[in-house]
């Protein structure tokens, strides 16, 4: 591993523990937990060291990612908590796959694409990759980790996240549908918004690599 990898791996697992740490925090009424505006932010970090160093480079700051991802969940399923009169782990095993597995396609499609991109215009390549990204990884996390028709991971992991089938109100003001999907789109909302904010540091810190290349 080369010394100049360390401050995305760094950067990468700092906000891998903080997002698994905010998302027990809930707001808007529960719409959002403040995980969901920390996490998109793995996706500038990724972009950075593409741009900087290449995608092999940030393919292994992904692992990092991944691994540190691996083990806050492995230790989140181990804490128990009480609750309604039944004890409950804190980290659900069918979130800790959806949330795994969610990050790990996201993040190398990114790759994929910002590599593909990267020869256009500065912002092209971290905006449509983000972009997509995002989308896959709201997609894949809630999907998997919410959609009632998932059935295979058996009734006891079902039962751990039964309470997002709830038919309510869209968005809180829509038709009545599934509450993972209101909690889906908005989360979708917010890495949207934050991939167009997250250009402007992109832009600052491979400009100012780029000068110390010079």
């Amino acid at each position: 591993m080369q010394r100049t990898y360390l401050p995305g791996i760094l950067a990468m697992a700092a906000i891998v523990v903080a997002s698994n740490i905010l998302v027990q925090f809930l707001i808007l009424d529960g719409l959002l937990t403040w995980g969901a505006f920390t996490y998109p932010l793995a996706f500038l970090v990724t972009d950075v060291m593409n741009r900087i160093y290449g995608a092999a480079a940030a393919r292994r700051v992904i692992l990092a990612g991944f691994v540190t991802g691996i083990l806050c969940s492995l230790i989140g399923t181990q804490v128990m908590l009480q609750g309604d009169g039944y004890t409950y782990a804190a980290v659900a095993l069918r979130i800790a796959v959806a949330s795994a597995l969610a990050f790990l396609v996201a993040q190398l499609v990114d790759v994929a694409i910002f590599d593909r991109l990267r020869q256009g215009s500065w912002w092209r390549a971290p905006l449509v990759s983000s972009l997509i990204g995002s989308a896959l990884d709201t997609a894949i996390f809630f999907t998997v980790g919410f959609a009632q028709f998932i059935a295979f991971f058996g009734e006891n992991a079902d039962a751990e996240v039964s309470w997002a089938w709830e038919a309510v109100p869209f968005m809180m003001v829509g038709p009545a549908v599934p509450l993972w999907i209101s909690l889906a789109v908005a989360d979708w909302g917010v890495k949207l918004t934050l991939a167009l904010i997250a250009l402007l540091p992109f832009r600052a810190i491979t400009a100012k690599f780029s000068v110390r290349a010079a």
